[in-house]
C-alpha cells in the first residue's frame, strides 16, 4: 500500500453536508488484495437488531476493531473491539493522512451478496461526539450509497461506491442528511466496507 489516491477528489454539492468522494484512493489491485486478506483474517459476527419489537439478524456481518479498548453502540447492539491488525493499522494510516484525522476505530461491514444491506440512519451516536467525521473505504463489488436530507426532501444523492473508494462525511453531514446501501435483486459480488471512526 504505496498510494494515497490515484485520481482527484470530488467534492459534493450538497446542502448542511461535507461530503469529499476519492473513486481510487487505492489502486484495484491493492484493493483486490485487501479484500481477499480481510475476508479471511476478519472474525466477522452477525448480530441481532430489534425492529418493532421484533428481533432479527443484521443483514450484513460486521467487525470493530480498535486500541483504546472503548466499545462502540448503535441499534441496541455493543460491540466491543479487537486489537488492530498490521494491515488494518496501515489503512488506518493512510486514511489519517488524507482526511487529517487521527482515528480511535474502524467499523468493518461485510455485504456477502445484494441481499445484505444497511438502512437509512445517521452515523450520530453521542460517543461519535458533535460533528463527526466518518470515512468510509470501499472493498470488492460496487455498491450504490444513497443520501437523504431529513427536512429538504427534495435532497437525495446517490453514488456509487467503487472498488477503492473512499467516503469522506464530515461537518454537520450527521445532522442533516441519513445515508443507506440498499438491497438489490441484481446479482452482484461481496463488498467489504471499513468505516473510521473517532470515539470519544
Amino acid at each position: 500500500m504505496n498510494s494515497l489516491f490515484q485520481s482527484e477528489p470530488l467534492f459534493l454539492d450538497l446542502p448542511d453536508a461535507e461530503i469529499i468522494y476519492f473513486p481510487a484512493f487505492l489502486s484495484e489491485e491493492e484493493a483486490d488484495l485487501l479484500f481477499q486478506e480481510l475476508l479471511k483474517t476478519i472474525p466477522w459476527q452477525q448480530d441481532e437488531i430489534t425492529v418493532y419489537g421484533k428481533k432479527h439478524l443484521q443483514p450484513r456481518l460486521t467487525a470493530l476493531f480498535g486500541n483504546e479498548g472503548k466499545p462502540y453502540s448503535y441499534s441496541n447492539i455493543i460491540m466491543q473491539p479487537h486489537y488492530w491488525t498490521l494491515p488494518l493499522q496501515k489503512l488506518k494510516s493512510l486514511v489519517e493522512n488524507v482526511s487529517n484525522t487521527v482515528f480511535t476505530t474502524v467499523l468493518l461491514n461485510y455485504y456477502r451478496d445484494g441481499s445484505d444491506s444497511n438502512g437509512w440512519h445517521a452515523d450520530n451516536e453521542r460517543e461519535l461526539g458533535t460533528n463527526p467525521i466518518i470515512a468510509s473505504l470501499s472493498l470488492g463489488a460496487e455498491r450504490i450509497f444513497q443520501l437523504k436530507h431529513n427536512i429538504d426532501t427534495t435532497q437525495k444523492k446517490n453514488i456509487i461506491l467503487e472498488n477503492g473508494s473512499l467516503l469522506l462525511m464530515k461537518g454537520t453531514t450527521q445532522h442533516f442528511w441519513k445515508h443507506q446501501v440498499p438491497k438489490t435483486a441484481k446479482p452482484i459480488g461481496p463488498r467489504i466496507n471499513l468505516t473510521f471512526r473517532v470515539i470519544k
